[in-house]
């Protein structure tokens, strides 16, 4: 043991000690209540941000907020305005175009229709109608040519004489009448002497005596200048 490590001197590190130890802890205490620790910093800051903000305009600014609010709000209902505008005038251009296209269409089908009703009326026109090789067509052809000419003749008139005069045969022929005796008989089917047929011929119709229209038309014509009608002939003629 040491001469100096006396009862006394022991007792006097033992007080040293508890001083520093207070002194340490004092220390500390004052650290700590002015440096806040992890802790607590985390919960000031919290706080800080969960609490609200406020703040105020003055008159000025809410002036110009408000009215850029307004002018927004304005500018949004003209572009609003122009764009159903324009909605609007396409769509009735789109309607305007589509009743013209449909007006063209409808003129150029009623000029289609007239066009074609005329080319076949035009057709009907020249077309020469067909008629019966026989004595019924015969009749009505040549009737169809007298029409054309103002030869007067009906149908039973004409018809009444060509079976008088030849029975309906185009190449009958007369040789024992006056006619005959002087040389130029009677021929074809209303029995016509050749200056007759020739004198009273219609263009158009065949140059031949015999032929059964010819015949009838020049017949008719002869009549017509003679008695005013092949109608009014009830014998030789």
């Amino acid at each position: 043991m040491s001469a100096f490590n006396t009862p006394g001197l022991r007792r006097l590190k033992t007080r040293k000690a508890a001083v520093a130890g207070i002194a340490a802890a004092a220390t500390a205490a004052i650290a700590i209540s002015l440096v806040p620790g992890d802790a607590e910093a985390k919960v000031e800051t919290e706080a800080l941000s969960a609490a609200p903000v406020a703040w105020s305009l003055d008159a000025a600014e809410a002036s110009t907020v408000h009215k850029s609010i307004v002018n927004q709000q304005s500018a949004f209902e003209a572009r609003l305005e122009a764009a159903q505008a324009k909605a609007k005038a396409e769509a009735a251009a789109k309607k305007a175009a589509a009743a013209k296209k449909a007006a063209a269409k409808a003129k150029a089908e009623a000029a289609a229709k007239k066009r074609a009703k005329a080319q076949a009326a035009s057709r009907a026109a020249d077309r020469k109608p067909v008629y019966a090789n026989n004595l019924d067509g015969w009749i009505r052809e040549a009737m169809s040519i007298m029409k054309k000419h103002d030869i007067p003749g009906s149908y039973e008139g004409i018809k009444r004489n060509i079976l008088r005069e030849s029975s309906g045969n185009p190449r009958a022929i007369n040789n024992w009448d006056i006619n005959a005796q002087n040389g130029i008989p009677s021929k074809g089917l209303l029995q016509v002497i050749q200056p007759t047929f020739d004198t009273y011929h219609i263009p158009g119709t065949a140059r031949d005596l015999y032929d059964p229209v010819a015949n009838i038309v020049a017949a008719c014509n002869y009549a017509a200048d003679r008695y005013g009608s092949m109608d009014n002939v009830n014998s030789a003629y």
